[in-house]
């Protein structure tokens, strides 16, 4: 089998999702061409065995003219392809027009094009309307959609999507696991003492819910807790500033590849994102057995179950109540993150995302006698 996966501009979960796929198709003897920016092969390293990358200048935000020219590269590039697989809205935009001519928004020629949606369109304006095309073209041009959420798989049925299925977007699984030492260990390097640590690894930008987060911290600076933000993005100036002019316990520390050992000296876990799919710090968190506070949206809820206490996004004071509750009641806290760890386990691994994948490709070509 003849896969082609595409993908945009990406420092963080699509890219490192994309990785995983294409390792894992090609181990079980696929032929895999990733098409993507130069740069997310410099962040990712796709290349491997049987695996190649072709570069393709896609960006994150619509580019007419580069657009058109990734178009056409695109087309020159999965011509050969038994399957196309787009990661992301631009993504699968511009797979689906490259895949051929466009009857009234109905592909007719080419490979078949799957398009799995990672993310929510949250944006207004002019670049809100190009992504609500986009959208139309991808529900009524790609072969099949996947969704890492429930409302995005609704949005694509309402649409007119022919087929529309769930995503499995799984963490990759830690390297390491820390030390029976790293808990105190990190604590002191981060000069903690006795204060609650609350943790939140997120890109510093709109659709995470960060100032909610320090809102939470100003009302709750009389607990002895400090608030631990991990992470880079647009946002950084604005909360720094925002943190010094009211002196907030929050600590930037900017992107960290000890995720595993600030889990382990966290005392609590906070999402208080606007919008989430699959995000892999969510999962990082429950295979790590730590208490969780999040917020109810996007696909949160399903891949937590009844592991995390659950809030309204865009409720501080919710989030507030939540931290609070959880940081004064050591039972409760111990409840969560038993739990916490048991659906750890449950969780699907990038084995079954691979598996399933394949079954959803053979799928399509017994369809197209191709198998």
């Amino acid at each position: 089998m003849r896969v082609a996966l595409v993908l945009a501009t990406s420092a963080g979960g699509i890219g490192a999702h994309v990785r995983s796929v294409a390792a894992g198709l090609a181990a079980r003897g696929a032929r895999v061409l990733v098409c993507g920016p130069e740069s997310t092969e410099k962040t990712f390293g796709f290349s491997g065995p049987g695996v190649r990358f072709a570069p393709v200048e896609i960006a994150d935000r619509p580019r007419p003219g580069t657009d058109l020219k990734a178009v056409a590269r695109l087309r020159s590039l999965v011509r050969g392809a038994d399957v196309v697989h787009a990661h992301g809205l631009r993504a699968g935009g511009l797979a689906v027009l490259a895949r051929g001519r466009l009857e009234g928004l109905r592909v007719e020629t080419g490979p078949p094009v799957v398009v799995t949606l990672h993310n929510a369109v949250l944006e207004g304006g002019m670049v809100g309307a190009a992504y609500a095309v986009l959208e139309r073209v991808v529900a009524r041009g790609a072969s099949g959609v996947l969704g890492v959420s429930p409302d995005l798989e609704e949005r694509m049925r309402a649409l007119g999507a022919r087929r529309v299925g769930h995503a499995l977007v799984p963490s990759p699984q830690m390297d390491r696991k820390p030390g029976p030492d790293a808990r105190e260990r990190l604590r002191e390097e981060l000069g903690l003492g006795d204060q609650h640590a609350v943790l939140t690894v997120a890109r510093l930008a709109d659709q995470k819910g960060l100032f909610d987060l320090l809102e939470v911290a100003g009302w709750l600076r009389e607990k002895e807790t400090l608030f631990l933000l991990v992470g880079d993005g647009p946002l950084d100036g604005r909360l720094r500033e925002r943190i010094a002019a009211d002196d907030l316990p929050v600590r930037l520390l900017g992107r960290r590849d000890d995720v595993p050992e600030l889990l382990a000296a966290a005392d609590l876990v906070v999402v208080p994102s606007l919008w989430e799919g699959q995000p892999l710090f969510v999962q990082e968190t429950l295979r790590a057995g730590r208490p969780l506070v999040a917020t109810r949206v996007g696909g949160i809820p399903g891949m937590t179950d009844d592991a995390a206490l659950l809030v309204p996004p865009r409720d501080a004071g919710e989030l507030a109540k939540a931290v609070a509750s959880v940081l004064e009641d050591p039972r409760k806290a111990r409840g969560l993150a038993e739990a916490s760890a048991r659906r750890g386990r449950e969780l699907p691994g990038e084995e079954d995302a691979v598996d399933r994948l394949l079954a959803y490709y053979r799928g399509f070509l017994r369809e197209r006698g191709s198998e």
